[in-house]
């Protein structure tokens, strides 16, 4: 018997350690995780889960919750202006019963780019919709077409025009941009490849809402919204939209969601990849951290975190450590919390 109690004894001390290690978190269903501290966006979805709307619904209306938030200035409406000055939406949403995806890319003109994400998944047999096209899609279905700008964007926008267009996304290029405005052209032979310079981004352009929520049952959806990189060339699309890299959902096995430079992160399609380490049994914690790692090996210096869960409800999130970026907060929701809490991971 004694031995027996000292089992248990060694049981309870090893799920202690592994607690304080931020290695398990406590499972219940259902779940609503979202990148950021996006209590708002948080509070709406799991407001839609109790009120009994669907995981799909949940993840809609959170991800739009930050969209009329304009969330941190890098979501919705008047924030993040391309080159030309101007405000475009990439969002997407997936069903993870049916994989069924619905997205739109350089979305102009519309507010609630995650709304029209849903109505490509429900009124069309496409995946993702680009540019003015979108636009005129949205308003097919009901949305009001509106100037995205405002007083905050336009200002953002004149600022860099006077810092000579610092920062922005060219590289070997004349004339030199990382000094001057464009229009920038290819040279004509290129001598020597321009050092690549660390971008000037601030951390603080928090890129995207994802959001995770997994119901009673372990059915899984997931979503994105964001306005994309400031000062982008327009015509640009990152990760958000992208299904695998923005976020991914697969009721068999868990969601995932990604932020942070989705230039570089897209490429490695780290929610599909961190939802496939969840299905061969890896916590959700662990999965978001070999994600981040196989990133680490090519960019080590790149800003970005992620987010997973699986379906029994476990969850976890990583992110890689750069000057000003050494910790992750992000936001869970479940039956286990009072209400929508604020949590923190130190970056790897």
């Amino acid at each position: 018997a004694a031995g027996c109690g000292g089992t248990v004894m060694v049981a309870f001390l090893l799920l202690v350690v592994l607690h304080l290690a931020g290695a398990t978190s406590a499972a219940a269903l259902p779940v609503v995780i979202n990148t950021w501290a996006f209590r708002k966006a948080a509070e709406t979805a799991w407001r839609v889960l109790q009120l009994g709307g669907s995981e799909l619904d949940a993840v809609e209306r959170g991800c739009g919750q930050c969209e009329i938030d304009q969330c941190d200035g890098s979501v919705g409406y008047g924030g993040s202006p391309d080159e030309s000055g101007e405000t475009t939406l990439d969002a997407m949403i997936m069903d993870g019963n049916t994989m069924d995806v619905g997205a739109v890319a350089d979305l102009r003109h519309i507010k609630n780019a995650i709304g029209v994400a849903r109505k490509v998944m429900e009124y069309t047999k496409h995946t993702l919709l680009v540019g003015e096209s979108a636009s005129l899609f949205a308003v097919r279905m009901g949305f009001p077409y509106e100037d995205l700008t405002t007083q905050k964007s336009l200002s953002m926008y004149s600022k860099w025009l006077n810092q000579s267009c610092q920062p922005n996304y060219w590289k070997n290029v004349v004339p030199d941009s990382s000094k001057s405005c464009g229009p920038y052209k290819r040279p004509e032979k290129v001598t020597c490849k321009e050092e690549q310079t660390i971008s000037q981004r601030s951390v603080h352009n928090h890129d995207t809402i994802g959001m995770i929520v997994i119901g009673k049952s372990g059915t899984v959806a997931s979503g994105t919204s964001t306005n994309g990189a400031a000062h982008k060339i327009p015509g640009r699309v990152g990760d958000s939209p992208i299904a695998g890299a923005g976020s991914y959902a697969d009721s068999t096995a868990g969601g995932a969601a990604a932020t942070g430079d989705g230039d570089i992160m897209m490429r490695f399609l780290p929610s599909y990849q961190a939802v496939e380490y969840m299905r061969m049994g890896t916590d959700p914690t662990v999965a978001c951290q070999k994600v981040i790692s196989r990133i680490q090996k090519y960019t080590p210096k790149f800003f970005g975190a992620v987010i997973c869960a699986n379906t029994t409800g476990s969850y976890g999130a990583a992110c890689n450590k750069i000057p000003g970026f050494t910790q992750f907060h992000f936001m869970v929701s479940n039956p286990l919390l009072n209400q929508p809490t604020e949590q923190v991971v130190d970056c790897i």
